[in-house]
């Protein structure tokens, strides 16, 4: 008996060896962005083998842009990005789960429960805390509601400056602009250094226009949305015969006759997602028409929807003059902002777009600056689409004592799993308490004694005075969905570690 004994304890030793080796790694990429979380947070200098710097503490940032090897903690880093696609928000807390649930998981397994029971447990307690934190959120229903800002000024630092320009913005777009499916209010966050923050009604092209001749600005101008190039159609110069060149001569007719149907029509912007014929770009400058050439999708898309027009192909010009007119959008204003190189659409018929405009002094303040207001534009827009939960940790630690309860109701060594989910959503308060300078756990048994006295799921640590205190009070608060997908990616890669039982160097690819 005790030879089998041994025997099993040997088979253990490698799942035990990758498994520790994947929780040390996965802790120490969350180390990196740890003391950057809650209010008392610091900053983190990123530099580069060129002694370049980027000072931040923006967590998908670090993780990005930090020199990482081990695959183990390259899965960490993809929790945050799919935190940040999805959410905008929340990755230092989402890394932080993650790294806690492998490590919870790793000390029940150490004690003896099979990983397998552990991962079970994780995933019930997952889905019991998911499920208790809706919940526990407060719907937000009015634009003018005062726990947006609230947000806002948390998700932004506080920086008020932000917090004003993200609630302005938001209030131009309207809410059912932000209930939209795919439109991330974030995205209209443009930044730049030298520039003077605020808020523009309208829309931003990042093209300047083509040509310096072309006109700076353009009053009440059509806008003709392209996409496509706008050239002469194609056509092979494989045969070179007298009827192939009167082909492309043809089509080259057709194209300057599609050209003058547009500047008798007043089409006063072109935006294409092409590139433009040289004779055309001359022609058009000529007739006053600005052109902004080789735009991306996205914002092909935003302009066509801000000014009314609708996108057609090259082969669209050949409809009729009134045809034309026809898919033709209409704009206030045009302005070639030269101290942004970029184009400047305001007065758009269609629907309402706001544009955020963040500066800074330097190029290095101005990008950190654009990540606190995308940040806080994703949080207002979370909140909207899902309300809200205190901060600080606090509702993670009032769940945790409700998983704790789950547990005893589950059978068997799954609840070992569940417990590790119960630790772990302690870690956020944690965290906050111990960047403020003060004893976590001393600090944590005294909020966890307050909240089952008063049943209350929003006292926290005023991180200034260190003492228990309401965060709902305090106006601390996060958007439910930035919570509650850190909790589900986190609880996704972490059972995707603990189910690691072998780290295997693959063969390289031959070289041919």
């Amino acid at each position: 008996m005790p030879d089998k004994v041994h025997l099993h304890q040997d088979e253990e030793k490698p799942f035990l060896s990758a498994l520790q080796a994947n929780a040390q790694a996965v802790k120490s990429v969350a180390q990196a962005v740890a003391p950057t979380l809650g209010p008392k947070g610091l900053d983190t200098m990123l530099v580069n083998s060129k002694n370049e710097v980027v000072v931040t503490n923006d967590g998908v940032t670090i993780l990005d842009r930090m020199a990482i090897n081990h695959p183990a903690a390259k899965m960490i880093v993809n929790v945050a990005k799919a935190q940040q696609a999805e959410v905008g928000d929340g990755t230092t807390t989402a890394t932080l789960l993650a790294s806690a649930l492998v490590d919870e998981g790793l000390k029940q397994v150490l004690r003896g429960v099979p990983v397998t029971k552990v991962i079970t447990g994780i995933q019930r307690g997952t889905r019991f805390a998911l499920i208790k934190m809706q919940e526990r959120a407060r719907m937000i229903y009015e634009m003018d509601d005062e726990w947006l800002q609230r947000i806002a000024f948390t998700a932004s630092r506080e920086n008020e400056d932000i917090t004003l320009a993200v609630m302005e913005a938001a209030h131009l777009m309207g809410r059912e602009k932000l209930l939209e499916k795919g439109f991330k209010l974030s995205s209209c966050v443009v930044a730049h250094p030298r520039i003077e923050s605020k808020v523009f009604a309208g829309i931003v092209v990042s093209k300047p226009r083509m040509n310096s001749q072309m006109p700076r600005i353009r009053q009440n101008a059509r806008v003709l949305v392209l996409a496509d190039a706008l050239e002469p159609e194609a056509f092979s110069d494989d045969v070179r015969t007298d009827e192939a060149f009167s082909r492309k001569e043809r089509l080259r007719e057709e194209f300057y006759v599609m050209l003058e149907h547009l500047i008798h029509l007043n089409v006063g912007l072109i935006v294409t997602e092409g590139a433009v014929d040289p004779h055309a770009e001359e022609v058009l400058a000529d007739a006053g028409v600005i052109v902004a050439a080789e735009v991306a999708k996205e914002e092909l898309n935003k302009v066509s929807e801000y000014t009314g027009a609708r996108q057609i192909k090259r082969s669209g010009l050949k409809k009729s003059p009134e045809e034309i007119e026809a898919l033709l959008g209409l704009c206030a204003e045009v302005v070639d902002d030269e101290a942004l190189s970029r184009i400047r659409i305001s007065g758009g018929q269609g629907i309402p777009f706001a544009t955020i405009l963040v500066g800074a002094a330097t190029d290095e303040v101005v990008e950190e600056r654009e990540r606190i207001c995308k940040d806080a534009a994703s949080a207002v827009q979370a909140a909207i689409h899902g309300g809200f939960v205190p901060g600080g940790g606090a509702v993670e630690l009032a769940i945790a004592r409700d998983v704790e309860h789950f547990r005893n109701t589950v059978q068997g060594m799954e609840r070992f799993g569940v417990s590790a989910v119960s630790e772990a959503l302690q870690r956020p308060m944690s965290q906050v308490v111990a960047n403020a300078g003060f004893n976590p756990l001393e600090k944590i048994e005294a909020v966890k004694a307050l909240q089952l006295k008063r049943q209350s799921d929003s006292l926290g640590i005023d991180c200034d005075r260190g003492i228990v205190a309401d965060m709902i009070e305090m106006g601390v608060v996060d958007p439910l969905p930035v919570k509650a997908h850190a909790l589900k990616t986190a609880g996704e890669v972490a059972v995707a570690i603990l189910r690691i039982h072998t780290i295997v160097q693959m063969k390289e690819d031959p070289v041919f």
